[in-house]
Formats: structure tokens, C-alpha cells, sequence
């Protein structure tokens, strides 16, 4: 969703993009995309002005905006993370799951921010004018 914000931002870059119009695309509340706006904002990606005709842009250019920033800007967990609770460390498989997981998730983690800094919000947005829309 927050590459699909900034591909709006990108898009319309005259300005006066509200959350109202990116939730019209998106197709979800305007209150979901101005949180994820704040976490956007936090990570210098956007800026916003309030105002009659004003709202977000973008801080630099689409290029200089690589999908690995829009990334660790709007994800906070973990994706290849363990569960809250421990394993049992009675059983053989449960005192030792965790150990054997921990280099296969550190090398998955790696491999996708690796993938994502190599595609910007420029590739993205010129594949979505490229892209003939697909009829649903």
C-alpha cells in the first residue's frame, strides 16, 4: 500500500494529492492512508502541507527512491520472525528450532532488501503507465 501512495505522489507530482484521493485508488479509508502517510513522513520520503489546493509530495525524486526505503519505512516487525512464546526446551526439536531457523531468516531478511534496493519508485511507476489495466 505505501509503494501505491508514493506511485500517487509520483504520479500527480503538480501536487495537491490528499489522503481522500489516494484512498480513492487504493479503495480504503482516507484515515488508513494518513497513517501510513505519518510513517511515510517520519521516514523523510513525504512532506505535507495543509491547505486549500495543497497536501503530500514527495521529498526527491522517484528515482532516488528505492523500494527498500519504502520498505523499512512502513515495516516494523519482522518478516521471518519466531512467536512470541518459547518452544519447549524438553523436546529435541523444540530446545534447538530456533538456532536452526536463526541463519536460513538472517539470509531471507538480506535477500529481499538486497532485491528491493535494486527496483525504485521511478521503475514502479513506469511500469504502471506502461501496464495495460487488467479487466476484472
Amino acid at each position: 500500500m505505501a509503494v501505491h501512495v508514493l506511485a500517487m505522489l509520483a504520479y500527480k507530482q503538480d501536487g495537491g494529492v490528499t489522503s481522500e484521493l489516494i484512498a480513492s485508488s487504493v479503495n480504503t479509508n482516507p484515515v488508513v492512508i494518513r497513517r501510513l502517510m505519518a510513517a511515510l513522513r517520519a521516514a523523510d520520503l513525504i512532506e505535507t502541507q495543509k491547505g486549500a489546493g495543497l497536501g503530500s509530495q514527495l521529498t526527491r525524486p522517484p528515482k532516488k527512491i528505492t523500494l527498500a526505503d519504502i520498505y523499512r519505512a512502513v515495516e516494523t516487525g519482522e518478516p521471518f520472525s519466531f512467536p512470541g512464546s518459547e518452544p519447549n526446551v524438553k523436546c529435541p526439536v523444540g530446545a534447538n528450532i530456533q538456532h536452526a531457523l536463526e541463519s536460513v531468516f538472517e539470509s531471507a531478511q538480506s535477500a529481499l532488501e538486497r532485491e528491493l534496493k535494486k527496483k525504485t519508485l521511478a521503475d514502479i511507476l513506469e511500469s504502471v503507465q506502461t501496464t495495460k489495466p487488467k479487466r476484472r
